[in-house]
């Protein structure tokens, strides 16, 4: 899902100057099986909690990547003896954590509405680069962080104005409003440190170390007496998030960042949110709701102001 990492700018450059429409092929397919995982998630809330799928997710999909990136174990364990904790930490960050309350909002909320607070995600990754990188903010991506941060806002008092004064908000939309600062410190984290190794062998890193830390929320779930029932629509949802919308997803993401370069790649991350709304209109039967619509408004403003409006170089002086 969103917790995909960011390559490094200069990663998937020099393939080629125009990409083939099979390469936006496979990113659009990429943001698709993505949004799937929100209505999987929604779908096994009843018979799995939400740590449980974390785990299980993150390791089979671990599992299942591993043989794939064979030819790079050499590198992977090399990056692990010098860095290890970096890696655990930054794993668990955007894997455990990002994942982990997504799933819990999600019992909580409708995928739609997760979908839409979740296209918040590049703004806060932008604010956090500011402090976190130092990279320059500029007035047009800070009032678009600040139409950004009210969009929030509306969707998680739903559009209402009195509960916004006194500060009641829904434990659902803040458990995904604390998923999106995850998802932007993760990236910004990653970024960071720069881990020196390819995109998908470093994805399978990550996934191994989120799923370490993932265990023991799952087994305090486990002592807290909240035990997974699987039936049928629970063990297709676990299929689905581990293997089409988590192995492929991560594999595919990897393809398009090959062909279309990071920068093409991550941005169209935004039709995530479109997937999520169609798909759970058609398998959740949820609707937009007023403030669904409100809030959107004012993070898609945010975003255009944030990386449409550029500022106009200075020219240079005559000498």
């Amino acid at each position: 899902m969103q917790s995909l990492p960011i390559a490094h700018p200069d990663e998937g450059k020099g393939t080629t100057s125009v990409a083939a429409p099979s390469a936006y092929l496979t990113a659009v397919l990429c943001w698709l099986l993505s949004a799937g995982v929100y209505i999987a998630a929604k779908w096994a809330a009843p018979e799995m909690p939400p740590w449980a799928l974390c785990f299980w997710r993150l390791t089979l999909a671990c599992a299942i990547l591993l043989p794939i990136v064979h030819r790079h174990h050499g590198a992977m364990i090399a990056l692990l003896r010098s860095r290890a904790l970096e890696v655990l930490m930054i794993g668990t960050i955007g894997l455990t954590l990002c994942q982990g309350m997504i799933y819990t909002g999600l019992s909580h909320t409708d995928a739609t509405t997760a979908g839409i607070i979740m296209a918040l995600s590049p703004v806060m990754t932008m604010v956090l680069a500011r402090f976190v990188l130092g990279e320059p903010l500029g007035p047009w991506k800070a009032l678009g962080a600040l139409l950004s941060l009210v969009g929030m806002a509306v969707i998680v008092a739903r559009g209402d104005l009195a509960a916004l004064m006194r500060l009641q908000f829904s434990a659902g939309e803040l458990w995904i409003v604390g998923s999106a600062i995850c998802w932007g410190l993760y990236t910004v984290l990653l970024r960071r440190a720069k881990l020196g190794i390819e995109l998908l062998p470093m994805v399978v890193l990550l996934l191994g170390a989120g799923a370490l830390t993932a265990l023991p929320f799952y087994l305090w779930e486990l002592l807290s007496g909240e035990r997974s029932s699987l039936h049928a629509n629970g063990l297709l949802a676990l299929a689905y998030v581990a293997g089409p919308g988590g192995a492929l997803m991560y594999y595919l993401y990897n393809r398009s960042v090959e062909t279309l370069g990071a920068g093409r790649a991550s941005m169209l991350l935004y039709l995530q949110t479109v997937f999520v709304a169609i798909l759970a209109y058609l398998f959740l039967g949820e609707g937009l709701h007023g403030y669904d619509l409100a809030g959107a408004a004012f993070i898609v403003a945010g975003l255009v102001l944030a990386n449409a409006i550029r500022p106009k170089p200075r020219s240079a002086r005559a000498a």
